[in-house]
């Protein structure tokens, strides 16, 4: 069995066209395994912590599929999971970035340091942000892997971030069922000046903790042998 330490190990997942991970852009979807939280709304439950039960996609088989489209895709989308819980993920953004495509990286903000150095080696583009909701309900949104302080100080290490370079952040929110209106507008709130909150729609899995992607609610990736 190949160790987890191994950041190409995590890769369990592409889909090969997407018109609405990179908004305005026709990107892949490249699926890591593994994240730090245990939100119990998770739409990518097996990826997130069970990724053993989805087949591996090994460096070759991205390059290969990279080298063969590259010339129809605008960028590349790296989703989980959660991407910066990944070990070696610089070496994995370094190698798509060969093929002269940007690269737009999807997280929760829990890491704010790894999105930090992420950005000053110009591995990525762009960044989509989640804020679950007001600080003071992360414990519940998170499966009690976040506290209201964790939660502030490290989003607010990314809005940091995201004032200093306005162009590279985006900040998303799921309406689950236990966020109301006034939730939502100050979870809006917390944003720096001159950006805005996009809402998803939240869809209840087809069955508990069923995976789909937290975006477009669809099965994981294309699985490429």
């Amino acid at each position: 069995m190949k160790s987890n330490k191994n950041g190409w190990n995590h890769v369990r997942g592409l889909e090969p066209l997407s018109l609405c991970d990179w908004p305005g852009m026709t990107s892949c979807v490249i699926f890591l395994g593994g994240c730090n939280l245990s939100c119990p709304t998770c739409h990518n439950f097996d990826l997130a912590w069970n990724m053993e039960k989805l087949p591996a996609l090994s460096k070759r088989d991205i390059k290969s599929f990279l080298k063969d489209r590259a010339l129809w895709l605008d960028g590349v989308t790296i989703t989980g999971g959660e991407p910066t819980t990944v070990p070696d993920l610089g070496e994995i953004l370094y190698e798509i970035s060969k093929f002269d495509l940007p690269v737009k990286v999807d997280s929760n903000g829990m890491l704010p340091d790894v999105l930090e150095d992420i950005l000053k080696q110009g591995l990525a583009k762009k960044f989509a942000v989640d804020v679950k909701g007001p600080y003071e309900k992360y414990p519940a949104l998170t499966g009690r892997a976040v506290t209201a302080e964790t939660a502030r100080k490290n989003l607010e290490k990314v809005f940091a971030l995201a004032k200093a370079h306005p162009d590279a952040f985006y900040f998303r929110l799921t309406r689950v069922p236990i966020l109301t209106d006034e939730d939502v507008e100050t979870a809006r709130g917390y944003l720096p000046d001159g950006f805005d909150l996009t809402i998803q729609n939240y869809i209840p899995p087809r069955r508990e903790n069923a995976h789909a992607d937290h975006e477009a609610r669809r099965p994981v990736g294309d699985l490429v042998d």
